[in-house]
């Protein structure tokens, strides 16, 4: 029981709050701290009213703030003692955080109870009762004004502010006085480390920088002799040009004279020709006539020759227009004499000068008489639109090749590999399209090397894939290659 007759907080016990420090003195034991405390309370009127009296009979104020760390460690007393007292000697202003955790409670309510330590006299003298029992030496110290020089500046200053004995401020001063000392030492010794650090990381990059120097002038050096050898391969380069272009002059002076003598030399041909022409008039005049002697006997046997021999007639006309040859039958106006001019070279075939990504290349293609068209089924499909089931990207195939089938009379076929079906299916083909299927165990690539290996010498045939081994075997078997891209930009048209 303090001396206004209600009970005082009980003593700080330890391990209930690790901020402040109970002292070399403190004992924790039960009979030791009630041993302390009878007297304390027997000597509570003359110990308790004469330093505070003192202080506050003097009229003593800081003129500035707590320190930051004095703050703190007399709000966190503060909260240490509000968990021990009645809620009756609390002041009103902290009773609802009297029920807080401790270290919640000097966080949450630090200002509210730093402003009751302030004002209330008697709530600070309780603070300082734990102090008081915990560090008799410092607190004597303190109020004698005899601080030891190696005494804590945190904990005098605390004990300073609670207790306010007679030049309190003082105390409190000196402690800010250290503690900015203590800071200003602990700057110095950052900014040495600091100026270390930096003195380190400027000799690493003096270092770097001259490895980097040396790295550099490494690279020079490289570059200079690489340009001295580009240098020279350029000048021997201009050496070969000359060269050729003396040798190209050259070539071009005997193609010349070739072209003289060649001209010479058609102009003898030609007049060869017409007497040959002459004399197959003649011929074709007898035989005619050797036909009409031999009309009123034909029979069946006759009728089975003159349809070959008009298979064969048909067929030498269509080599006769496709590699452009000149009739050999006699017209009237062929006998009357007069200067020919000469004839144009035969025109290349459609095509063969078009490299593979022209847009016009298939459309030359097609032109050809009598072309055959392959077609890698799932190479273009899939190229086009191969999100689309498998079934309706040959409906959608199929239909565009019927289309162009129709529009320039070429034989089409369409190939598809038979393992990407789980069972054979029934296909509409349209009409003049071929639709096949590779076997078990054979490819759609295979497939189409065999249909092209299939037709003769000289007959045009189109290979359209974008597969770069399909389109080299179609290359080694004399067939053009054409890229998927372009079948499908024509089918768009279409």
């Amino acid at each position: 029981m303090d001396c206004s007759g209600r009970h005082s907080p009980p003593a700080a016990q330890p391990g209930r709050s690790g901020i402040i420090d109970s002292g070399p003195e403190a004992t924790p034991g039960g009979e030791q701290s009630a041993a302390k405390a009878r007297p304390a309370e027997a000597g509570c009127a003359g110990a308790r009213t004469g330093p505070h009296r003192e202080g506050e009979a003097h009229g003593e104020k800081l003129g500035r703030p707590l320190p930051e760390a004095v703050r703190q460690a007399v709000v966190e007393a503060a909260a240490e003692v509000i968990g021990g007292l009645p809620l009756d000697d609390v002041p009103p202003p902290l009773r609802r955080f009297a029920r807080f955790e401790r270290r919640k409670r000097a966080k949450l309510a630090g200002q509210h109870i730093a402003a009751a330590l302030e004002k209330d006299d008697a709530f600070r003298r309780r603070v300082a009762e734990p102090l008081r029992d915990g560090q008799a030496d410092l607190v004597e110290a303190v109020e004698g004004r005899d601080v030891p020089p190696a005494a804590d500046p945190v904990r005098v200053a605390v004990l300073a502010y609670l207790l306010r004995p007679e030049g309190w401020t003082e105390l409190v001063e000196s402690a800010r006085a250290e503690l900015e000392r203590s800071a200003t030492a602990s700057e110095e010794e950052a900014a040495e480390r600091r100026v270390a650090a930096l003195k380190a990381e400027l000799a690493a990059a003096r270092t770097a920088r001259a490895a980097e120097v040396d790295r550099l002038r490494a690279e020079l050096r490289d570059s200079k002799a690489e340009v001295a050898d580009l240098r020279r391969k350029l000048h021997e380069a201009r050496t070969r040009f000359r060269a050729a272009e003396e040798r190209a002059g050259a070539a071009a002076r005997e193609a010349e004279r070739a072209l003289a003598e060649a001209r010479e030399s058609t102009a003898a041909s030609e007049k060869e020709l017409r007497k040959l022409r002459a004399r197959a008039a003649q011929a074709e005049a007898a035989a005619e006539a050797a036909k009409r002697a031999a009309r009123e006997g034909r029979n069946v046997e006759d009728v089975r020759l003159r349809m070959l021999l008009d298979t064969l007639v048909d067929a030498a006309q269509g080599v006769r227009r496709e590699l452009a040859l000149p009739s050999t039958i006699e017209r009237p106006a062929d006998a009357v004499g007069g200067l020919e001019p000469d004839r144009q070279a035969h025109r290349a075939l459609p095509g063969r000068a078009l490299s593979d990504s022209d847009p016009q290349l298939l459309d030359r293609l097609l032109t050809l008489p009598r072309v055959h068209l392959v077609v890698d089924g799932y190479n273009v499909t899939k190229t086009g639109y191969g999100e689309l089931p498998l079934s309706d990207q040959r409906t959608r195939l199929l239909s565009g090749l019927g289309g162009l089938a129709a529009q320039t009379r070429a034989e089409v076929t369409c190939v598809f590999d038979g393992a990407e079906l789980d069972a054979p299916v029934a296909i509409a083909a349209p009409r003049g399209v071929r639709v096949l299927f590779s076997r078990p165990g054979q490819t759609a690539d295979e497939l189409i090397g065999e249909l092209v290996r299939a037709e003769p010498q000289g007959r045009a045939v189109v290979v359209v894939s974008s597969d770069r081994e399909v389109a080299d075997a179609a290359r080694r078997a004399n067939a053009r290659p054409c890229p998927s891209t372009l079948l499908l930009r024509r089918l768009g048209r279409s």
